[in-house]
């Protein structure tokens, strides 16, 4: 039997707009827990951070909410390491940088970590390299220490890089900016496209795993916006084009978490409850999809 500790972090500080911070919320009322339970899975609360809707930081453009931000990473963090050692810890999100949380909570759990980043971006930006100042795309560029970083995030874990260039591979990765493109090439960061995502999830999932073999324990960092905008509107981010369905994106996730016995954690980000339909209809889609990777 699976144990899995589950960890709030309802927050949209490094977003571009309200919304992610009640995406644990939804997922909970819509029964979550209870689900997981019936499905043959031991839940337990790891807790919960501090609640932060987004707001316009006029002060500092280029690294919107920044303190905010690295509190609330932090918070995560502290939940991730004091979970039991063998549970799963599931971070229910959230903008993407609760996930740099989960990273820094993992560092002194696991002697080599490894993280899967299912995600339609890269997350490899700085503030210095886009004028959008949304940090929840700047994630692994912290994890990574690129130069421009903000300094209290990346330093979250203690020491700096959090990760190295061989521990995290991409999974679904569409279009990025150039600054991401030329740290991409530089560091030889592994990347499977999202077009063999959509097409291959099984194939794509073995692709991602193979630079990782090194690792003695695996993060996955799933950004719901890989998902068809279309087919579920999950995500903070509406972009359409070439993207894997919800289902396919289950099946990605499944092949992780259930076929991976390295997996510590799972991290949930982006996913705002007010972009699906009224009745909790498209929520409970991505519950089911939940429930069944971890069940």
């Amino acid at each position: 039997m699976r144990t899995v500790t589950l960890v709030e972090a309802p927050t949209s500080a490094g977003g571009y707009a309200p919304g992610q911070e009640d995406g644990p919320r939804a997922l909970l009322e819509a029964g979550l827990v209870e689900r997981l339970e019936a499905a043959g899975v031991a839940v337990q609360r790891g807790g919960r951070v501090t609640r932060f809707r987004w707001r316009p930081d006029l002060e500092n453009p280029r690294a919107a909410n920044a303190g905010v931000v690295i509190d609330r990473a932090g918070q995560v963090a502290g939940l991730v390491r004091s979970a039991p050692a063998e549970d799963t810890v599931v971070v229910l999100g959230g903008d993407c940088t609760v996930g740099v949380g989960t990273v820094a909570g993992l560092q002194d759990r696991v002697a080599r970590l490894g993280v899967v980043y299912v995600d339609r971006h890269a997350d490899l930006n700085v503030p210095d390299s886009t004028v959008d100042g949304a940090l929840d795309w700047m994630g692994v560029a912290h994890m990574l220490d690129i130069d421009g970083a903000v300094d209290g995030l990346a330093a979250l874990a203690g020491h700096r890089p959090m990760l190295s260039s061989g521990q995290i591979s991409f999974l679904g990765l569409g279009p990025h900016t150039d600054f991401e493109a030329e740290v991409i090439a530089d560091r030889r960061l592994p990347v499977v496209e999202v077009q063999v995502a959509a097409s291959d999830p099984l194939r794509s999932v073995r692709a991602a795993l193979s630079p990782l073999s090194a690792c003695d324990g695996l993060a996955v960092h799933f950004d719901v916006d890989l998902v068809d905008f279309l087919d579920a509107p999950l995500a903070e981010n509406t972009d359409r084009g070439i993207a894997p369905s919800l289902t396919v994106c289950g099946e990605i996730l499944s092949e992780l978490l259930l076929a991976e016995t390295r997996v510590r954690a799972l991290t949930v980000t982006e996913f705002n409850p007010h972009h699906g339909a009224q009745d909790g209809s498209t929520t409970k889609r991505l519950l089911e999809i939940l429930v069944r990777c971890l069940g």
